[in-house]
């Protein structure tokens, strides 16, 4: 008879690589786009999960659908549902710690500027966090597309709101299609969190291979990398992540939908766990890939053949990896213990 294994939505873990609209769920984005009379794509409105080519066609597919579902957001009550929901789902997975990673540019216009929509945000935060059983902070995320002098302004924004626990900015990123823009220019808006005690969190090695995750470490000085999982295409730039300490937000499921590795089996979660880096499993859009933060340690489990023991060692860096309180994440991994005991006893 085979051994019945302990869910994985039971492991205490920490999520740190979620955004803000696209953590939404299908039912809510419809419910939304009803409310402010918006019509959806068809992709959106019958919720085909994404499949995607790896260039800029496949970027801009994404893009045009992500833009769909964010322009459904459209006042305070949709901003302060997004957290509180994403928050009720990831409890309900075992994340015990979320950073939610937010561009308030978008959401500015809606709510009278970049500080009322931040301010929407933490707030929303800390309601989660009091309601939910898992405790949520926030990283304010430039783009990109845009210009540096826009993210040097997000930077000074969210360290104005930098703090060290729940309902309360704790990191600084950059994100969209990393094969936009020179990332050096963005050094000075990293140099202004980095001052102001956030960690920094920039999206690298994902579209752009070890080349790109190189030119990062020199230019930003990230403390954790969004994705960063092609680094384990160069054991030279992989060495160089884990001897910086930089741990990997690694987010299974949208590799695959955004192209970058055939399937699940081609993620090289086990080289990257062999290797010695600091891993932090994450859902990324579940709106538009469709897994959330368990099923990526399901698939650890069932496509890489992690055991329990393996388990518990991710779910035990991404809490190390996270900015939660020291105290936090002693009780966190304390939980982690006692679900090792848990399930020597299955």
């Amino acid at each position: 008879m085979q051994p019945v294994l302990p869910p994985v939505s039971t492991l205490p873990k920490a999520h740190l690589h979620l955004h803000f609209t696209g953590s939404m769920r299908p039912a809510t984005l419809q419910e939304m786009a009803a409310k402010h009379r918006i019509r959806l794509p068809e992709t959106l409105r019958e919720h085909h999960l994404l499949r995607l080519t790896p260039d800029e066609r496949g970027w801009f597919r994404f893009q045009r659908l992500y833009d769909a579902a964010r322009a459904c957001v459209r006042d305070a009550d949709d901003m302060r549902r997004l957290v509180i929901e994403a928050a009720q789902d990831d409890a309900a997975e075992g994340s015990r710690w979320l950073e939610m990673q937010v561009d308030p540019t978008s959401y500015a216009p809606h709510v009278g500027g970049l500080t009322p929509a931040l301010e929407i945000v933490l707030d929303a935060a800390r309601e989660a966090t009091e309601t939910t059983g898992c405790q949520v902070a926030i990283v304010v995320a430039a783009s990109r597309m845009r210009h540096p002098l826009d993210a040097r302004t997000l930077a000074r924004l969210a360290a104005r709101y930098a703090g060290e626990g729940p309902g309360t900015v704790v990191g600084f990123g950059l994100s969209n299609d990393e094969r936009r823009g020179d990332t050096e220019e963005f050094a000075q808006a990293f140099r202004i969190a980095r001052n102001a005690g956030l960690a920094s969190v920039p999206h690298s090695g994902e579209l752009r291979g070890p080349e790109h995750v190189q030119l990062t470490l020199d230019t930003l000085q990230p403390d954790r990398l969004g994705h960063g999982v092609r680094s384990a295409e160069n054991p030279e730039v992989l060495d160089r992540v884990i001897q910086a300490g930089v741990a990997l937000e690694v987010c299974p499921a949208s590799n695959v939908a955004l192209g970058v590795y055939p399937t699940l089996a081609d993620v090289p979660l086990p080289a990257l766990i062999e290797a010695g880096a600091r891993l932090a499993l994450g859902a990324d859009d579940p709106l538009l890939f469709g897994p959330r933060l368990a099923a990526q340690y399901q698939a650890a489990r069932d496509v890489h053949g992690l055991s329990d023991a393996g388990l518990r060692h991710l779910a035990a860096s991404s809490i190390e990896a996270s900015r939660a309180p020291d105290d936090v994440k002693k009780s966190l991994l304390a939980e982690v213990e006692a679900w090792a005991g848990a399930t020597e006893n299955v």
